[in-house]
């Protein structure tokens, strides 16, 4: 099962970038940007569809959250209606899931292949020359060139930068996407949610290689681009009080006293006519 994934997954991946980073002036940073927007573009399909499908699991959660009310001690009457809102809507639950079960390996190649090309000791080196394709663009470019502006891509980021860049923008992308919630204790929980991942990617980023943080970077970037351009704006990331109620309007005292005047003339008005 190793042997198959390295050979039709990791490889080819590997070689990519190692070949990229000869052609591109023996740059590793400018590689790990160019395949990852390589990448991005070939699945931009698959991630454009997860996109829409999660804005509309996202519209359909008022109406969820009503039928959890309705049903919620009948589980099967509960599923069943949720099928058959679902039906209604058009959309596929597993719409937003199948997407990413596919993009998955891709993703983990490419981490991979990162982490082998910054090979950073000689066992890390004989590791690599394994798994190397017999180019010459490839054999010329090992070993490679690990600086790329001020970063040492084998090592973590010590000016803490790539950290912040990729809590930042992971906040934003999930941030576009999340609905607020209208219940206090859904809404702590979900703020909480938003917040979590983009602390522990940024926490991994401390300890993990600058390559690897680069290629984050840059792929919350591109995913930042499709969820702007596929739902038309910057999501729930600049109207959260969108599902918020409206603050009761205050009555001027001029309009209340005239309001009184008139009901008091109306009481009046009909113990005349009694």
């Amino acid at each position: 099962m190793a042997e198959l994934w390295n050979s039709i997954i990791l490889e080819p991946v590997l070689n990519s970038l190692i070949a990229l980073s000869e052609i591109l002036f023996s740059n590793v940073g400018l590689a790990i940007i160019v395949l990852t927007v390589i990448v991005r573009l070939v699945l931009f399909p698959l991630t454009l569809r997860q996109t829409q499908s999660t804005k509309a699991m996202q519209s359909l959660q008022p109406k969820l959250q009503e039928l959890q009310k309705k049903y919620g001690k009948n589980q099967r009457k509960l599923q069943q209606e949720t099928m058959m809102l679902y039906k209604e809507a058009g959309i596929n639950p597993l719409g937003c899931l199948w997407p990413m079960l596919i993009q998955l390996p891709i993703w983990i190649a490419l981490y991979q292949s990162i982490m082998r090309a910054l090979a950073a000791t000689p066992e890390n080196l004989l590791d690599l020359s394994q798994h190397l394709y017999s180019w010459s663009v490839v054999s010329q470019a090992v070993p490679l060139n690990e600086h790329f502006l001020w970063f040492q891509l084998s090592q973590p980021d010590r000016y803490l930068l790539l950290a912040i860049l990729v809590g930042g923008t992971m906040w934003v992308q999930q941030k576009m996407v999340t609905a607020p919630a209208t219940d206090p204790r859904q809404q702590s929980m979900t703020s909480m949610t938003t917040l979590m991942m983009p602390l522990m990617f940024g926490m991994f980023t401390l300890s993990f290689p600058s390559g690897l943080a680069l290629y984050w970077v840059v792929s919350n970037i591109i995913g930042i681009g499709i969820q702007y351009f596929a739902t038309g704006g910057w999501g729930y990331l600049t109207t959260p009080s969108a599902l918020k109620p409206e603050p009761a309007r205050k009555i001027p005292p001029a309009e209340q006293q005239s309001k009184v005047i008139k009901k008091a003339y109306e009481k009046k008005k009909g113990a005349f006519r009694r």
